[in-house]
């Protein structure tokens, strides 16, 4: 079943590419129906999953590179199977979002789909080396989206912006490679249960320099302060669908990386840095946080706020606590879900509007209320706003980090209060106040385009709501590594 999920959307890229030119209906309606059944898959993988088990479930092992003990080897449990059910969800939700491509279309969904499996596959993956090879299979259809269906001048600088991306990314990966080496070279093993379950005893390098090598890479992606510039630029000039699977999923790969081979395999380095990853944490909340509240580009003021709330991840991980890596673990999924709505809503104002720049709109609500209703939910949801996801996620990550780091925690609420004045200020000068008649004649959402919206939304107030339908699975697996620990 894992197999299945992981590379449905590449089997659908290539039956998009052996259809005729010229039928770019029929190849949207392909790439729509091989993600919904990788997301249907991904649902069924969710009631089949037993919250009682604490290890990998669904596993497949087999050999592939005997001479070096590399195998093809897959699993899920409780701290992945959220991140698969969501890449597989908002994967078949950018399908939709991207009905309106005209451009190349064959391409276009080639790209997307191949972006999707890479990073099921990171998702899945339980040994380093294959691991390493899905983490780097999502860099070429993500450069490819960027460079030529991103914005080009004036509205964007994509080739830019793509290249950046592609630079830091692979600077990130080259050190996790040398850490993924060098794990072998002391173990003899690429498996990453094993290695959780042994730990390294000697390794041919030290362990804290082992442990910082995978470090760098998983938090050049998150990202964090000063390693983030790359976010913006690429947020800024993707097309929509890109910037929700970026937001959405790719960030989280920083994210998982850090919980399931920083933690888990070295949970020395853990203890002993954790006071450092918290320092990281909150200077990455704040910064984050204050430049957000200076965006005038709409884009941009979401990707500076997933700087921020991202720290509240790395911030989850620092303490070591179960609530708060339960904290941590959720939030990865609750930010995906609101972060991807909210780029869903710019995509669809910018449509209707032609215009991202913040100050030159304003009373949007009136000609487009339902773009302007689902902004208001997903804001509120992003500053935590009780009864959403946003605010489970975080009251877990400060409950969790207090009793560890006080005064760090009570600095990074202050990221919580920020993030209620740049959200509360956006909505008022885009959607509220005097209606604007420059954009009289700009129109709503349509049904087709309301889809994502309203299953994002879903998704939100259902975990608010309540929050045991994730939670439940994700403790199965972060009970047994709070317990490593300490």
């Amino acid at each position: 079943m894992l197999s299945s999920i992981v590379f449905l959307p590449a089997l659908g890229a290539l039956a998009i590419l052996l259809l005729p030119r010229g039928r770019d209906q029929l190849v949207r309606h392909t790439a729509l129906a091989f993600t919904f059944a990788a997301f249907v898959l991904s649902l069924v993988l969710f009631a089949l999953f037993d919250r009682g088990v604490s290890g990998p479930q669904f596993i497949e092992k087999y050999h592939w590179i005997p001479q070096l003990s590399v195998r093809y080897f897959l699993g899920v449990d409780g701290l992945s199977l959220p991140m698969v059910i969501l890449t597989a969800m908002l994967g078949f939700l950018s399908v939709i979002v991207s009905w309106g491509i005209r451009q190349r279309v064959r391409e276009y969904f080639i790209w997307l789909l191949l972006l999707e499996t890479g990073v099921l596959g990171v998702f899945t993956a339980l040994d380093l080396i294959l691991f390493f090879l899905f983490w780097e299979v999502e860099l070429i259809p993500m450069f490819m989206l960027i460079s030529v269906w991103g914005y080009a001048p004036p509205l964007g600088r994509r080739e830019y912006s793509a290249m950046k991306f592609l630079i830091f990314t692979i600077l990130g990966s080259s050190f996790m490679l040398v850490g993924i080496l060098t794990v072998y070279f002391s173990t003899g093993t690429f498996d990453m249960i094993e290695l959780a379950r042994t730990g390294i005893p000697h390794g041919v390098l030290p362990l804290a320099m082992i442990f910082f090598f995978f470090l760098l890479g998983f938090v050049i992606k998150l990202p964090v302060f000063p390693l983030h510039t790359w976010l913006p630029d690429a947020h800024t000039d993707a097309p929509t669908a890109v910037s929700v699977m970026l937001a959405g999923v790719l960030l989280k790969m920083g994210g998982y990386g850090i919980l399931r081979i920083n933690l888990s395999i070295f949970p020395g380095q853990a203890q002993q840095y954790s006071g450092f990853l918290a320092t990281v944490a909150v200077i990455s909340i704040l910064y984050g946080a204050v430049v957000t509240v200076r965006q005038r580009d709409l884009k941009r003021l979401i990707a500076y706020s997933s700087v921020s709330h991202m720290g509240f991840v790395l911030l989850g991980v620092a303490a070591l606590k179960e609530v708060s890596l339960t904290g941590a673990a959720l939030q990865m999924f609750t930010h995906g879900t609101i972060t991807g709505l909210l780029f869903v809503l710019t995509g669809l104002m910018y449509d209707k509007a032609h215009n991202r720049q913040i100050p030159e709109l304003g009373g949007l609500a009136h000609y487009m209320p339902v773009i302007a209703s689902g902004f208001a939910v997903a804001g509120l949801a992003a500053l935590g706003l009780p009864s959403m996801s946003g605010f489970v996620a975080e009251l877990l990550v400060f409950l969790g980090a207090f009793p560890i780091w006080r005064a760090t925690t009570i600095a990074a609420v202050f990221g919580i209060v920020l993030g209620a004045g740049y959200i509360l200020w956006m909505l008022e000068r885009a959607f509220f106040g005097p209606p604007n008649v420059r954009y009289a004649h700009a129109g709503d959402a349509g049904l087709w385009e309301a889809v994502p919206m309203v299953v994002l939304i879903a998704v939100i107030m259902g975990v608010g709501l309540y929050p045991a339908v994730i939670t439940d699975v994700i403790n199965s697996a972060i009970g047994p590594l709070a317990g490593r620990l300490g």
